[in-house]
């Protein structure tokens, strides 16, 4: 049997049911704040809020595990006085009530440093990993090969929006959720060693791309990105089909295929010069 994948309705989580139910979250950015206030906007740290949010989610769902879908800290290459005094609360009041997996992201370097190694935390490979037969990766890196071979996968690290501008300039951004496949022709280029033709090594896998827990990091409107600028390999290169994806917002609303989403006249060009606030020096997020 495949593994049943259902978000949460307006929240940004998943729900993930096979043998075990596994709750995902990606892109929580902890210690955002503190580069917020570096750049002089005073904003009090909102990790107990979203600690909260998750042991509500877990206190729902009574999961088996809770996977951190990359980016669970915020700021590269240093760790800041927040993130020391934060994300060990934080990662170990979850291990509390279930197992916790970290797939890392790229804003994650050291974070196994960060907490108590005896809790029931775990911390995989940056290339992503499969957990009870989902594949998971935050997409700054290609996905480990095992990902391909298993029915349906997850990533994150785009933090994908949908933005609509009426005529008078005024727009509204909303998080959404993609749905869409990987693109075997470009795939074969980077994987030469994987036989496409084995189902044991292939199995065209459906990927879920999940929104942003933090909702201070803002995000990409995907309806006004071309491929080239979305981040990560697996995007930049066209290694996943973004015309054909379909587009759902966190309440549920079916959108469309995102080819169609862009004839609409409320979609404007998005400026390329923007910059993301989870950008770090470096300008990756």
């Amino acid at each position: 049997m495949p593994p049943e994948i259902t978000p949460i309705l307006e929240e940004p989580a998943l729900i993930v049911r096979n043998t075990e139910t596994s709750l995902v979250v990606a892109d929580i950015h902890l210690g955002i704040e503190w580069d917020l206030y570096r750049s002089g906007i005073n904003l009090p740290s909102q990790m107990k809020g979203r600690l909260d949010r998750l042991l509500g989610y877990i206190q729902a769902n009574s999961p088996d595990r809770v996977i951190l879908l990359g980016d669970v800290k915020h700021n590269v290459p240093k760790v800041s006085w927040q993130e020391k005094d934060e994300i060990p609360r934080f990662l170990e009041t979850l291990a509390e009530h279930t197992h916790v997996d970290i797939i890392p992201g790229n804003h994650d370097g050291g974070i196994e440093l960060l907490f108590n190694r005896h809790k029931d935390i775990r911390v995989h490979s940056a290339r992503g990993a499969v957990i009870d037969g989902t594949g998971f990766f935050h997409g700054h890196t290609w996905p480990a090969s095992e990902i391909l071979a298993v029915s349906h996968a997850v990533t994150a690290h785009n933090h994908p929006t949908i933005r609509f501008t009426d005529s008078f300039g005024y727009s509204v951004v909303e998080p959404a959720w993609i749905r869409t496949k990987f693109n075997m022709e470009v795939l074969k280029i980077h994987f030469g060693n994987l036989d496409f033709e084995n189902p044991a090594q292939w199995a065209d896998p459906e990927l879920f791309v999940m929104p942003a827990f933090n909702e201070l990091c803002g995000g990409v409107p995907f309806n006004e990105s071309t491929q080239e600028e979305l981040l990560g390999p697996a995007f930049s290169s066209g290694g996943i089909k973004l015309e054909a994806s379909e587009v759902y917002l966190l309440d549920g609303t079916r959108l469309g295929l995102l080819r169609n989403i862009r004839k609409l006249k409320h979609t404007r060009v998005r400026n390329k010069n923007q910059n993301r606030r989870c950008r770090n020096s470096k300008g990756s997020t």
